[in-house]
This record gives structure tokens, sequence and C-alpha cells, in this order.
């Protein structure tokens, strides 16, 4: 994701993160902005924050470095890693847009963020990412810092593109249209269900506060049509914050805990083998692989059976295609397509993580206005894809 930061403009690429409740920026060197300024440490904006630290400078002052200044701690959504930061406003602009093309550059005079002096922080990140763009529930996340300036609709949708060489869309304080070529708004396929608040945050040890993060009510897994029997209590959020299932943009393979992982592949392998497709040799860190050779290619990704998480009833679910379900593995002497669904274990936190290849391509409406998630399932069924957006900007538009 690019946004336009500091004074003049420069574009900075960032991973966004949907649990991260704020954004933070590497400041280890080039930071050059005429606009910038930090948070005084006892101002009550410092306070907003959450904040319980103050940040002193020892070496050269300058924007990740001031004597006084309010602290945060960002923190690696990969690896976990955190460090103490300094908070920082700055100029943000962003392209306004009518749904069909990006328009001129709109400003956020007063965005909120943390700029880490780590270089180190970094470690682990996509390479070329300059830092984190927060999409967490909270005041000061990026899409809630551009409704609040812009008197816009409080939500924010994504599409993330399943081309390597293409880039997907995040469309913020707009509910659509979406269009997508040829012309297709995606805002139309979008079904709903409620988001869920989890009482415990699970980050940085901080478990007084409620999750950033964005949970749904998955009631059951369908393959192939047929419900997978596994203890569905599991799918439930207790009063510690464990169980449930919830959205990750920085979890590449959707995560299952061990119980629900066993039935589900047992009920995959037994579905597919109706294809006459038979199990090979697997290779990490997926459990099920079949020879590419064996498996035909539609549209809508290799021929294998659907996936279906159902949420408040039956008649709302999120369908899961080959596309979305398996990885294309080729090295040397290797050519299959494995299941993209990862054992996390008996001791996971979340029994159900939703990772980003599962998203890929599918257009996702964070609605916090309504306090539900819109989704598209695949757009291939649709005709077009995330990378389908026109990039062509119009001048018209601002």
């Amino acid at each position: 994701m690019s946004i336009y930061l500091k004074t003049p403009p420069q574009p900075t690429n960032l991973l966004f993160d949907l649990g991260a409740s704020f954004s933070w920026v590497d400041c280890t060197h080039n930071y050059s902005s005429s606009t910038y300024h930090a948070i005084p440490c006892s101002s009550s904006l410092c306070n907003s924050l959450g904040s319980h630290a103050c940040s002193n400078c020892f070496g050269s002052p300058g924007p990740g470095c001031s004597n006084g200044s309010c602290a945060l701690f960002p923190e690696n959504s990969v690896t976990r890693r955190s460090t103490m930061a300094n908070a920082l406003i700055d100029w943000l602009s962003l392209p306004h847009t009518d749904g069909r093309n990006p328009g001129q550059l709109g400003a956020i005079p007063e965005f909120i963020f943390s700029c880490s002096k780590k270089k180190s922080l970094l470690k682990g990140l996509v390479k070329g990412v300059a830092g984190v763009a927060g999409l967490g529930r909270s005041n000061f996340s990026l899409s809630a810092q551009v409704s609040n300036t812009l008197s816009s609709p409080d939500l924010f949708a994504l599409c993330l593109s399943g081309s390597p060489s293409a880039p997907g869309v995040v469309f913020l304080g707009t509910s659509g249209p979406y269009y997508f070529y040829p012309q297709i708004d995606l805002s139309k396929y979008l079904i709903y269900t409620p988001l869920l608040s989890n009482p415990v945050r699970s980050t940085l040890a901080i478990y007084r506060y409620p999750s950033a993060e964005y949970f749904i009510g998955l009631t059951s897994i369908k393959v192939n049509g047929k419900v997978v029997q596994f203890d569905h209590t599991l799918l439930n959020i207790d009063a510690n914050g464990y169980g449930g299932t919830k959205l990750s943009t920085v979890t590449p393979y959707t995560m299952l805990h061990s119980t629900i992982f066993k039935a589900f592949t047992d009920a995959f392998v037994n579905e597919t083998a109706t294809l006459n497709l038979t199990v090979t040799q697997p290779v990490k860190p997926f459990n099920v692989c079949y020879n590419a050779d064996d498996v035909r290619d539609t549209r809508l990704g290799p021929a294998v059976v659907t996936i279906d998480l159902v949420m408040q009833c039956d008649d709302v679910f999120w369908r899961i295609f080959g596309s979305n379900s398996m990885v294309r593995i080729v090295s040397e002497g290797i050519d299959m397509w494995c299941l993209g669904f990862l054992d996390g274990g008996s001791d996971m936190r979340t029994a159900v993580v939703i990772g980003g290849h599962q998203m890929e391509d599918n257009l996702l409406q964070f609605d916090l206005d309504n306090n539900r998630l819109g989704f598209s399932s695949s757009v291939l069924a649709h005709g077009t894809m995330c990378a389908n957006f026109n990039f062509t900007t119009n001048n018209n538009l601002g």
C-alpha cells in the first residue's frame, strides 16, 4: 500500500495490518519534512493514545528523537518485535476517488503515527516497505483518521491482488461504487455478516484493552457442501479472549486449531478423492498436496472441491474456490498444488485465522459505522480481479 507522507508529499510504501491500532514508519534515515511535529508527553492527545511513557533524546534531534515527547510502542506485525518510539504528527495525502479512478491528492494535515528509530523493526516485513499502516479497531488507525478528518463514513474496503506483478487497492471512507475492469461494480456483490469484538488484546502483553483485530461469527465449515464435524465451541470467543475467527493480512495462509485442522483436511481429502485426485508427498509447510498434472485448471483456479465458511445462517457463507484454497509449488522436479491451510497447533489463541492468501481477489468491506463485514467471495467469479482497478489519474476528481 502506498501513501503520500510528509511535506512535500513523498510516496511511502507500507504493509497494511488489520490488527494494528496505529501506523508506524521507519525514521532511521532520510525523514525530511517541513510539517512534522512531536506530541508533548503531558498532552491530552498523548493520553488519548494510551501512552504511558515519555521519550527522551540521546542523539541528534529530529523526527524520531525529541525530549519530552509522547512515546508509543510500534510492533512488527510479522516478528512481533516492538520498540519505544516517538508519536508524531505530519501531513498525509491520499488520492480522491469516484470508485473508477484515483484523482487529485486530498490532505490529512494532522496524521498521527509513530516514528521508529530502530531499523531492525523492519526485519521480516515485505521488502521495500517503510513501516505498517494500521487498519485495526482504533480511533488512531489510518481509516479512522481519514474518516474523522473528511467526515466520511467510518469504513474501508480492500481488494488484495492475487497477482505478484500488479497491485490491489484499498478504498477509505467510501461505501462504493468500486469499479473494476470491465466496468464491474463489486459493491453490488457484497454479503454482510456482523463484526464481533474480542474483549482481550493479545499483542504486546497489553491484556486490559479490547482487541484491535476484526472477528467474525463463523459457525461452521463445509467442504463440498458437507459440514465438517469438530468441536464447534472452539468458534466462540470466551471471556479470556480465546477462540473465535479473525482476519489477518499479515498471516500468509489460514491457520486452524489442530482439532479443526485434522477434521477439515480429512474431509477435504475424502471429498477431493471423488474427483479422482490422490494426495502425494507434501511440501512443507503444507500437509495436503496433489500433482499439478492431475488437477484441471479453471477460471476459478485449480478444480478442487469448494470450501464454505458459514456465518450466522446457512445462507450467509464465504465460498472459497481453488484459486484461494490451493497454492502452486514449483521447484526442481516438483510441480504440485497444495492446500493452503495450516495447522496452528492446539494452543492457538484464536481458533481460525483467515490469512492473506484466502483474501486475495476477494473484496472485503469493513463497515465500522454498522459494525459489519461485507465480503464478495472470489471476484474471479464475476469476471474481474483485484488487479483490475484503473489507476489512471483523473485530475478532475478532487
